[in-house]
């Protein structure tokens, strides 16, 4: 066939493809994707318009609610940049007042010792009016705020709560495990997210494989690698007692005899001081999590839903209400967003199923499970469990 013949081929066969295309069932099919094409451009346009309006508009609280709620998502945080410039958005997560405390340093060592003594008498001779009805240790309650939907946990005994991890051998090569599988794994009869892991805001395997910062779990080392994502460490020691911490490096924590803790925050509550910088600031409405501990060292869990219609999410503010009027003595906030999750073996059919595990919070709607990450704090069933 000479060069004339194959090129009259090539334009027979597109004058064939195009009479096929241009039959009743291709012209439906291309005005839909013509159709669907159009709205995708439209909607895209009217959020940036909306957005746009929100970061430059009048209201100076939306600018500061919007960019500090975006700026904590991942998959999120280069958005107010864009609209506003990263020196507005700068001035907006860390101009702090002038007399806002921000708590430094480490739980008091005063304390820790008195807590001692106090753990272990609460955990010989518990408050029976308070934990009659709840014979595994744990109690749970609602919280409602204005922007808001949170869960308490109680756990009566903090010898029961310890640092989970996904892997013996963190790797990068080893996705982590999500909550509702390691609670399985383990045995345990609650849980929820820990601490601060890799997460480079894309859908690879890597993200949640290995955690960022310090981590101890029964008494050793397992990581020591990268800059947690905010500063703070929590962690129990060989006395059950909680200890926060603006920082921590591994020999401090040997110091300490620090049993199982992880690295995030801020740190909320130390020495039964609230971290008034963070109660202040422009932290946005977000999923969160946290942990703190009692006088009596029953060990608090919080988990407040967001980025939902029923629940926008959060504040530090709030979260740090939400402890001292549970009556933490020392606090710490952990991972939120996405990886907020609170589980809870239901021996006794309170919120389903008897002995399922239930899912005690709402995690986020464009989630269909929950996380892969690499740590998790847990509850050890005791002799009831």
């Amino acid at each position: 066939m000479n060069e004339k013949e194959t090129k009259s081929s090539i334009g027979t066969k597109i004058k064939q493809f195009w009479n096929r295309i241009k039959t009743p069932f291709f012209t439906v099919l291309r005005r839909t994707l013509l159709t669907l094409g159009t709205v995708v451009v439209l909607v895209f346009v009217g959020l940036c318009l909306v957005l746009n309006l929100l970061f430059n508009g009048p209201s100076e609280a939306a600018r500061r609610v919007l960019t500090s709620s975006l700026h904590e998502a991942s998959a999120t945080k280069w958005v107010p940049a864009l609209f506003i410039g990263q020196e507005a958005v700068d001035k907006i997560l860390y101009g702090q007042e002038e007399n806002a405390v921000q708590l430094q340093g480490i739980t008091d060592t005063a304390e820790i010792e008195q807590m001692k003594d106090a753990i272990q008498d609460a955990i010989q001779n518990p408050d029976n009016d308070e934990w009659k009805d709840y014979p595994d240790g744990i109690r749970i309650e609602e919280v409602h705020g204005n922007t808001y939907n949170a869960y308490v946990m109680i756990i009566r005994d903090p010898s029961k709560v310890y640092l989970a991890t996904s892997s013996d051998k963190f790797s990068k090569n080893t996705p982590g495990t999500r909550i509702t599988d390691q609670i399985e794994t383990e045995g345990a009869i609650a849980a929820i997210n820990a601490g601060a892991f890799f997460d480079n805001g894309t859908s690879d395997k890597s993200v949640g494989s290995v955690p960022e910062g310090l981590v101890i779990s029964d008494g050793e080392v397992v990581w020591s690698t990268g800059k947690a994502p905010e500063e703070g460490f929590v962690g129990f020691n060989e006395d059950n007692v909680l200890i926060v911490a603006a920082s921590m490096t591994a020999e401090k924590a040997k110091e300490l005899k620090i049993r199982d803790g992880c690295c995030f925050g801020p740190v909320l509550v130390m020495n039964g001081q609230i971290n008034e910088a963070e109660y202040n600031a422009n932290s946005g409405y977000n999923p969160r999590t946290a942990i703190g501990q009692r006088a009596d060292g029953a060990v608090i869990f919080v988990c407040i839903d967001g980025r939902q219609t029923s629940s926008l999410g959060g504040t530090y503010g709030d979260i740090i209400d939400i402890m001292v009027e549970y009556g933490a003595v020392n606090a710490c906030n952990l991972d939120g967003g996405s990886s907020t999750v609170m589980l809870y073996r239901d021996r006794y059919g309170r919120y389903g199923d008897a002995g399922k595990v239930q899912m005690i919070n709402n995690y986020s709607l464009l989630q269909e499970k929950p996380r892969r990450m690499p740590t998790f704090f847990m509850v050890a069933p005791g002799e009831e469990g």
